[in-house]
């Protein structure tokens, strides 16, 4: 059986960093697991391993799209099982890297997800019903048919909320009944990366302040010349909605900054219900730890080696 290392958390807690590292140390090749990361020429926003990072250790499923292409879980689930054979095939081993928990725990738990084709005219839309009367108004909908998909689903993330909308105008069925479970045929370690509060929150303003530095408006810029609408369920992610708000003259740069920074801190929020510290599953390791990179490939070495590995929660 397979063997899979998944490196999970929220946002800007060094899930790449450690990942490559890793990687490296065990002849390792990264999975991409953040949703927003597939789309083409969408990089300084999506805080996208860099160019280097991608030579250091070999990268599956970033870059698969371009912004106005319709993209759902079943997509990105067939594309990772794919990536799973082609490593092991080279008997190299996978780590799963990143912060979409709908993504990492349909690969790890193996959802059976609906294979339900892309309707473009409904997508069409409930993205207009989002840009013209706010995310909130296309979550109602989903409140009103799938109370437990809503339990689940950002209502932030248009994207998301369109794909559950569609599956239940297609199918009939509630979203949140068609994820039924297979065995997965692999063995998996979580190891979880988590930082207070207050800490995470600062990294996380300065992460902003960067990317803003490296040039987020001209990739928004950028994007909206290649003819990518603003509309797009792409474009709505947090740092290109902003952007775009500030481009059209709607709000200053310093708002849209202090958005961005707003609206990431509460993607860690929801985030943190999908990766919980309670979760038994997860190895959990404090990210700004002296000794993390130490304490990892104990922890891989010990789990490759059939050992015992307790889950705990560092102080």
């Amino acid at each position: 059986m397979g063997k899979l290392i998944a490196i999970v958390g929220a946002t800007a807690t060094g899930k790449t960093t450690l990942a490559i590292k890793l990687g490296l140390q065990f002849g390792g090749e990264v999975i991409n697991a953040d949703s927003r990361q597939v789309y083409r020429h969408m990089d300084i926003g999506t805080a996208k391993p860099t160019p280097h990072e991608r030579a250091l250790v070999p990268h599956h499923l970033l870059d698969v799209v371009d912004p106005n292409e319709p993209f759902s879980l079943g997509q990105w689930l067939q594309l990772a099982h794919q990536a799973l054979q082609d490593i092991w095939s080279r008997d190299k081993i996978p780590f799963l890297v990143g912060g979409t928990g709908q993504y990492v725990w349909a690969l790890l738990e193996g959802w059976a997800v609906p294979q339900v084709p892309p309707q473009p005219e409904l997508r069409r839309r409930w993205a207009e019903v989002a840009s013209r009367e706010g995310p909130q108004a296309l979550f109602r909908q989903l409140v009103l048919y799938d109370p437990k998909a809503a339990q689940f689903i950002d209502p932030r993330n248009v994207r998301r909320v369109i794909r559950a909308l569609e599956v239940i105008h297609v199918t009939g069925q509630p979203f949140s009944q068609l994820r039924r479970r297979q065995q997965p045929p692999f063995q998996y370690l979580a190891i979880g990366l988590w930082l207070p509060r207050r800490e995470l929150f600062a990294k996380i303003d300065a992460r902003v302040e960067e990317m803003i530095q490296k040039g987020l408006i001209e990739e928004v810029r950028r994007l909206l010349a290649m003819g990518y609408s603003s509309s797009l369920p792409s474009m709505s992610g947090i740092g290109y909605k902003e952007i775009c708000a500030y481009l059209r003259g709607e709000i200053e740069l310093q708002e849209a900054v202090a958005r961005i920074k707003w609206e990431t801190h509460r993607l860690v929020r929801h985030q943190e219900k999908w990766f919980r510290h309670s979760d038994q599953r997860i190895v959990w390791l404090r990210a700004n730890s002296p000794n993390l990179e130490d304490e990892a490939s104990q922890l891989i070495s010990r789990w490759l080696a059939q050992e015992e590995v307790v889950s705990h929660c560092a102080s």
